[in-house]
């Protein structure tokens, strides 16, 4: 509506941007409520995304002071540089509402949730493909009037309650409508749902929507630190490898060690953890320069990892946990007498269900192509198994219990063999070229997960790891090849490894 003259009512604009399943058809209608109970005319429109993750719906809002005796003419949809309030239920479409002109700086209030919800472009990046919270944060800030932001989605949890209760609490605390907060209040208890857990995030969010926004940019969700490692393990068995990480290695490295040894032990046994430290030691060994604990620090992360491979035995076990099953019921809010059910999706290949015999086995079936053409198509199709039913659930903890014959099978054989492979690659460099030998050691990030997924990180590190060896002797080859891993994380396909590949003279 036009503001040109100052006999006009008074109108504001209200543009929220939300998530499928973040409640902003909720939150428009608490909006609605309050304004028409106060007496105002009210308007809400909404243009849904393309789908849940490549595009937020769009809710409109006008809201028109009394006219009595007149019908205010509304809009259907926002206009860029004539919106007052943006509400954003995280902090990437906050983002897109300023690059959408949504925002400006003399005129809008943004409020919004600084978590995230990762976008698939981001999810499917082979390294750390999240964007940079902390710049957009930047540009949001510079571009509203007023900004309120906290992690909506996490104060609400913690009052039992959903975003949109925290979102409409944070717009109360505002001061950006002309409404009291006992107003917006009532709107909550007349929605009889949910009221007490509503009340409550809605509450403590107008609150500290009145207090500063803090200056510090959203925490890294990518960071990584290791905790401090303990005085005492968690078993009597396990004190003497604690005591052996003091006892042998750089205490720079007590640290990331601890970790390793920790995710080693759950994931096979003692003496799996044992042979881990035993590598870690070897590789420490050949360090010229200990001092500074960096060669350690990745070599305590990078063994870890692949001695702690993903295998179908491994999936089966964390599905079966007793505390995923408590971590998803309160996600999904549910009470001590609620029954949660979880379907879980599996599509083994042949690859991954003969890999669980013994090598030898494995070997001669793969051998036999009418024995492999009959079982394989059988064998290679999806499966949906429920977890919460007794069946399934016995189903997965069978796979999951042939972690005690792992060492034996085929698919251990291969990755072993492999492990040693690169670990000899790092030994040989870091004498001569200690950058380039850290390096190597990092280019374990790039196996991950497993069956096509393992397949693709596997074949991408077998490329590094070659123009690795053709690198040695350069003055450069340390930076080059972290060059060439930062290439092979940025995107599946290859494409950005391959160009640096070209970049630097080596055959792809």
């Amino acid at each position: 509506m036009s503001r040109l003259s100052p006999l006009q009512p008074k109108s504001i604009n209200i543009a929220i941007l939300a998530l499928g399943g973040q409640g902003g058809g909720v939150l428009v209608d608490w909006i609605v409520d309050l304004a028409e109970h106060a007496g105002w005319t009210a308007q809400a429109t909404s243009v849904a995304g393309v789908a849940q993750r490549t595009g937020a719906t769009i809710y409109y809002i006008e809201l028109v002071e009394p006219t009595a005796g007149h019908e205010p003419v509304l809009a259907l949809m926002p206009v860029p540089g004539d919106v007052d309030i943006l509400i954003a239920a995280e902090l990437m479409e906050a983002g897109r509402a300023v690059e959408r002109g949504f925002v400006t700086p003399e005129r809008t209030t943004v409020i919004t949730s600084s978590h995230r919800t990762y976008a698939v472009q981001e999810k499917m990046v082979p390294g750390n493909g999240v964007a940079d919270s902390g710049a957009v944060l930047d540009v949001v800030r510079g571009a509203c009037r007023q900004l309120v932001i906290e992690d909506m989605q996490a104060l609400a949890a913690a009052q039992g309650s959903v975003i949109s209760a925290s979102l409409f609490g944070a717009l109360a605390g505002s001061g950006a409508l002309p409404f009291p907060v006992a107003d917006f209040e009532a709107v909550v208890e007349r929605s009889g749902v949910g009221v007490k857990p509503s009340l409550a995030a809605m509450r403590a969010a107008a609150d500290l929507a009145k207090q500063p926004v803090p200056p510090n940019p959203p925490a890294d969700p990518m960071a990584t630190a290791p905790r401090p490692l303990p005085q005492r393990a968690a078993s009597a068995a396990l004190q003497p490898l604690l005591d052996r990480v003091r006892a042998e290695f750089p205490k720079a490295a007590w640290d990331w060690i601890g970790e390793g040894l920790a995710r080693v032990v759950d994931y096979q046994d003692l003496a799996y953890g044992s042979e881990y430290l035993g590598r870690v030691a070897k590789v420490i060994a050949q360090d010229p320069d200990p001092a500074d604990g960096r060669v350690a620090h990745e070599a305590a992360r990078w063994v870890a990892v692949a001695m702690s491979y993903d295998d179908v035995i491994r999936v089966a076990d964390l599905k079966t946990r007793a505390e995923r099953a408590e971590r998803i019921r309160g996600e999904v809010g549910a009470a001590g007498d609620d029954v949660v059910g979880t379907e879980e999706y599996f599509h083994p290949r042949w690859e991954e269900i003969v890999s669980l015999l013994p090598a030898g086995l494995a070997d001669r079936l793969d051998a036999s192509p009418r024995l492999k053409g009959f079982l394989a198509p059988r064998m290679d199709r999806g499966r949906r198994i429920q977890t919460h039913t007794l069946i399934g659930h016995l189903q997965l903890r069978f796979v999951a219990g042939l972690r005690r014959w792992r060492r034996g099978n085929r698919r251990h054989a291969h990755e072993v063999a492999h492990l040693e492979a690169w670990l000899r690659e790092v030994e040989r460099a870091l004498p001569q070229d200690r950058l380039l030998g850290i390096e190597l050691l990092r280019c374990r990030r790039l196996v991950k997960g497993y069956s096509d997924t393992h397949a693709r990180g596997s074949s991408r590190f077998d490329k590094v790891m070659r123009a690795a060896r053709a690198l040695q002797g350069r003055p450069d080859a340390g930076p080059a090849l972290g060059a060439l891993l930062q290439a092979a994380l940025r995107d599946a396909e290859g494409r950005a490894l391959a160009q640096q590949l070209n970049t630097l003279g080596l055959a792809a």
